[in-house]
C-alpha cells in the first residue's frame, strides 16, 4: 500500500504561539524556560498531527526558533566573525542575535542578510561565507528534537538541507562549490549521528536540483552523494522541489539515495518520467497535495493517475505534498468566522494531512471512485499579453523629469520613507474593537485620522521632504487591499511565517476581481490637507497583490493580476484628482514570482511587467511615480526593473552591505531613473549612527548620479516602535544634511 509523509509543518503555532513567546522573551517579558516550553508544545502538536492523520513517518528537523537556513549555519559553524565579539551568554540568544542583530544578552551587532526562499514570501538568513572558510558540527538541537519526537512515540524522518544547496544558498566567496571538500565531512559526520540515534530515513533537501544549474554545480552532485550514501547508517530521500527536475531528473534518479521526492503540483509532466527513472530499490514520492496553495485537492484526478503506480510499486509509492507545508496556514479549525460554503473549498496544513490519507485509501485496491471536479476555460496568458502589450506612459523618463522637478522642487538627495508607521498595540487594539463592533466606525475613523495627523507631525518635526501617511488604516499591505477588493476572501487566522516572528495573513482570491469604490483616497487626501510638503499616495501593486495572495487555480495568474492592475488604475486616476502628486506603488514580490526556470521567465516579465504599467499608465507627467522592492537578487530581473519605468525606485540594500547596488551602477548608472537604496536595516532594533549613515551615503554616491539619489530606510516601519523610528530617521535625515551641505 502507498505510504504518506510530508516534507515539513508549519512551526509557528494553530494560533501563533511561537510568535508571541518570542516577542515576549525578546522584550524580556518571558524567560527562556518559558521560551523552550512553548517551542517544546508547538512540536508535540505538529508531530501529533502527523501520526493522527496516519502518516508512516513524522518529519522532524523542521522547526527553527528564526529560520531553518539559520539553523544549519550554526550547525556547521558558518557564523561570521563579527559575531565573535560581545557573544550572548547562551545558545539561543547567540542565534537570535545573528538573525536580528540583539539578543536579551549579548552586543548589537550587524544581523546577518535576509533573502527570499527560492520563489516563496519567506525569508531565510543567508550564508555568510569566507575564502578560508572552515566548517564544524554542532548538531544538538536536531539530535535533541529526534529524540524529543522518538521519546513521544513517533517514527521519525528527520529533515537537512543537502550540501550543495546550502552552498549555493550561500554568498561571501566567488565559487562557494569549492568549500564543498571542507563541509562534506560534517555531513557525514551528521548522518552517522542521526543513524545512531535510530533515524531509519533522512530526508535531503536539494531544491536548487529545479534550477538551471552550472555544470560543475551539476558534476558534484554524484561524487558528494556517493560519499554521503557510503558512511550513512540511514536510508536518504533526495527531495526536490518548486520547479521541474528536466535535464536534471535522470541525474537525481541516477544518484545513489533510496528515494527521491519530486513536486508533481509544479511539474506533473515529469511523474511519468520518474517512474520511469526510478530504480528497483527506490521509493518515489510523489507530491501531490500544493504546499503553497489553500484550495482542496482534486484528489480524484490523482486517483485516477497514480492507481496503476500504486498498484506497481505498492509500498514504495509515497503521497506527500509537494513542498514543506511552511507556506500554508495551519489548521482550518481555527476558522470560526467564514461561512461553511467558502470552509468547504479549503484545505490549511492540518487538512492536507488528511487529504493525504483519503487519497492513500482511494489508490487501495477496490476503492470507490472518487467524484470528479469540474473544470472551467479561461482566456490565456497570451491573450493578457496582447491586451498589455502598449502600457507605456506618453512621456518618457526625462522629459517626466524635467517637469516633476519644476512641480515639486525637492532639495538635492531627498529624504523619505518608505511607506507604514509603527502599529502600536494601541492601534491594533481600537482595530480588534471597530471588528468585533466595539466602537463605531466613526470612532475608528476618528483615531486613525488622529493617527494619520500624529505622523504627519512627528515627520514634519524630523525634516523629512516627502511625506507618508503612516498607513495606520492597513493591517497588512496586501490583506488590506484584498479586503477592499471584490473577488476575496478574507481569513481570521490564516498565518504564514514571513519570516522569524514575522507572520502574514494572504487573502485568498475566489472570483474575479474589481474595486467597488475607492480604497486610500480619503486617507491621502486627509494627510495631505495637514503639511505643504508632498505625501505619497501608498498603493501596493497588482504582482505583489497577486503573488501575496493564495490564487486561483482555475484560471491563468496573468489574468488574475490584469483584474486587479485594472482595479489599481481606478485608484491611481483618483488619487492623481484629489491632488495627490506623488504615488507609490509598491512591488516587492516582482522578483519572486520569476519562474525559478530561465524558460518560462519571459512570459512572466511580459504580462508583470505590464500590469504595473498598466496601473499608472494614465497619469499626467508632473506626477511622479515610485515603486519599492526589497529582499531580492535584482542582478536577474535588472531588465525588467527598468522595464517598470517608474520615476523613482526605492530598494533593500542595507543588510546586503550595500551589495545589492552594484547592478544599479555601471558606467553612466545602469539603472535610467532615480533610486533610493535603503540607508539602514528596519528590520534590526538597531538604531544606526549618523557617523555610520554618512559613511554610507558616500558610497551610494559612489555609483548613483546625486540628482538621482533618493534617501530612505529599507523597509516600511511597521514592525518598529515609535522610539526607534524617531532616532534613527532623526539620524537619517542629519546625516543627509550634513552630506548634502558638503555637496552643495
Amino acid at each position: 500500500m502507498a505510504q504518506t509523509h510530508i516534507l515539513g509543518y508549519p512551526r509557528i503555532g494553530a494560533r501563533r504561539e511561537l510568535k508571541r513567546a518570542q516577542e515576549a522573551y525578546w522584550k524580556g517579558e518571558i524567560d527562556q524556560q518559558a521560551l523552550l516550553a512553548v517551542g517544546s508544545q508547538v512540536r508535540s502538536k505538529n508531530w501529533q498531527a502527523q501520526q493522527a492523520a496516519g502518516l508512516a513517518l513524522t518529519t522532524v528537523g523542521d522547526f527553527a526558533w528564526y529560520d531553518q537556513v539559520l539553523n544549519h549555519s550554526l550547525m556547521f559553524g558558518a557564523i561570521p566573525e563579527r559575531f565573535a565579539e560581545g557573544s550572548a551568554d547562551n545558545k539561543l540568544d547567540q542565534y537570535f542575535r545573528l538573525a536580528r542583530g540583539r539578543a536579551p544578552s549579548g552586543e548589537p551587532v550587524a544581523a546577518s542578510a535576509m533573502t527570499k526562499w527560492f520563489d516563496t514570501n519567506y525569508h531565510y538568513l543567508v550564508p555568510e561565507f569566507t575564502a578560508d572558510q572552515q566548517f564544524g558540527l554542532d548538531p544538538e538541537w536536531l539530535l535533541a528534537e529526534v529524540l524529543e519526537a522518538q521519546s513521544l512515540g513517533h517514527n521519525v524522518k528527520p529533515v537537512i538541507i543537502g550540501p550543495l544547496t546550502y552552498l549555493w544558498l550561500g554568498r561571501g566567496v566567488d565559487n562557494s562549490l569549492e568549500l564543498l571538500p571542507r563541509l562534506l565531512p560534517r555531513y557525514v559526520e551528521l548522518l552517522k549521528q542521526l543513524a545512531s540515534a535510530a533515524a531509519q530515513w533522512v530526508q535531503i533537501d536539494e531544491p536548487i536540483l529545479g534550477l538551471d544549474l552550472p555544470d560543475n554545480w551539476r558534476e558534484a552532485f554524484a561524487p558528494t552523494y556517493a560519499t554521503l550514501a557510503k558512511a550513512s547508517g540511514s536510508k536518504l530521500l533526495l527531495a526536490t522541489y518548486f520547479s521541474p527536475l528536466r535535464e536534471n531528473l535522470e541525474l537525481a534518479f541516477a544518484l545513489p539515495v533510496d528515494g527521491v521526492h519530486i513536486d508533481a503540483v509544479r511539474a506533473p509532466e515529469e511523474v511519468a518520467p520518474a517512474l520511469a527513472a526510478l530504480n528497483k530499490n527506490q521509493v518515489l514520492s510523489v507530491g501531490v497535495i500544493n504546499g503553497r496553495n489553500v484550495w482542496r485537492t482534486d484528489l480524484a484526478r490523482w486517483q485516477q493517475e497514480l492507481l496503476h503506480i500504486a498498484e506497481s510499486l505498492g509500498d514504495r509509492l509515497w503521497l506527500s505534498v509537494s513542498c514543506s507545508l511552511l507556506h500554508t496556514p495551519v489548521d482550518l479549525e481555527t476558522e470560526t468566522a467564514l461561512v461553511e460554503e467558502d470552509k468547504q473549498k479549503l484545505a490549511y496544513s492540518r487538512q492536507k494531512l488528511d487529504e493525504l490519507h483519503t487519497l492513500q485509501q482511494a489508490l487501495k485496491p477496490g476503492a470507490q471512485t472518487l467524484p470528479v471536479v469540474e473544470k472551467t476555460q479561461s482566456r490565456t496568458e497570451a491573450e493578457v499579453r496582447e491586451e498589455l502589450a502598449s502600457t507605456w506612459r506618453a512621456q518618457k523618463y526625462p522629459e517626466r523629469a524635467e517637469v516633476q522637478r519644476a512641480r515639486w522642487q525637492l532639495p538635492l538627495l531627498p529624504t523619505t520613507t518608505i511607506g507604514s508607521f509603527p502599529q502600536t498595540d494601541v492601534l491594533r487594539e481600537v482595530r480588534h474593537q471597530f471588528r468585533a463592533q466595539e466602537i463605531s466606525q466613526q470612532d475608528y475613523d476618528a483615531h486613525l485620522r488622529a493617527e494619520i495627523a500624529e505622523a504627519i507631525r512627528r515627520q514634519e518635526i524630523l525634516g523629512l521632504d516627502v511625506l507618508v501617511h503612516g498607513e495606520a488604516e492597513r493591517n497588512d499591505m496586501v490583506e488590506y487591499f484584498g479586503e477592499q477588493l471584490d473577488g476575496f476572501i478574507h481569513t481570521g487566522n490564516g498565518w504564514v511565517q514571513s519570516y522569524g516572528s514575522r507572520c502574514v495573513k494572504p487573502p485568498i482570491i475566489a472570483g474575479d476581481i474589481s474595486r467597488p469604490t475607492a480604497m486610500t483616497v480619503q486617507w491621502s487626501e486627509y494627510a495631505q490637507s495637514l503639511s505643504k510638503k508632498p505625501v505619497k499616495g501608498m498603493l501596493t501593486g497588482p504582482v505583489t497583490i497577486l503573488n501575496w495572495s493564495f490564487p486561483r487555480e482555475d484560471i491563468p495568474r496573468a489574468l488574475s493580476c490584469l483584474q486587479i492592475a485594472k482595479a489599481l488604475r481606478q485608484e491611481v486616476q483618483d488619487l492623481e484628482a484629489a491632488g495627490i502628486g506623488i504615488i507609490q506603488i509598491d512591488e516587492p514580490a516582482l522578483r519572486e514570482g520569476v519562474p525559478l526556470r530561465e524558460s518560462g521567465r519571459k512570459d512572466y516579465f511580459d504580462w508583470a511587467v505590464g500590469c504595473f504599467r498598466y496601473t499608472c499608465s494614465q497619469v499626467q507627467p508632473e506626477t511622479q511615480i515610485h515603486t519599492h522592492m526589497c529582499y531580492s537578487n535584482f542582478n536577474a530581473i535588472m531588465d525588467a526593473i527598468v522595464a517598470l519605468d517608474a520615476d523613482v525606485i526605492t530598494i533593500e540594500s542595507a543588510r546586503s552591505d550595500l551589495r545589492l547596488l552594484q547592478v544599479f551602477a555601471g558606467e553612466g548608472g545602469s539603472y535610467p531613473n532615480e533610486i533610493g537604496p535603503g540607508i539602514y536595516d528596519i528590520h534590526s532594533p538597531n538604531v544606526p549612527e549618523r557617523k555610520e549613515l554618512v559613511s554610507r551615503l558616500y558610497q551610494l554616491l559612489e555609483v548613483i548620479p546625486q540628482e538621482k539619489l533618493w534617501i530612505n530606510p529599507d523597509c516600511g516601519l511597521k514592525t518598529r516602535s515609535w522610539a526607534e523610528v524617531g532616532s534613527a530617521l532623526l539620524n537619517m535625515v542629519e546625516a543627509t544634511r550634513t552630506v548634502r551641505a558638503e555637496l552643495t
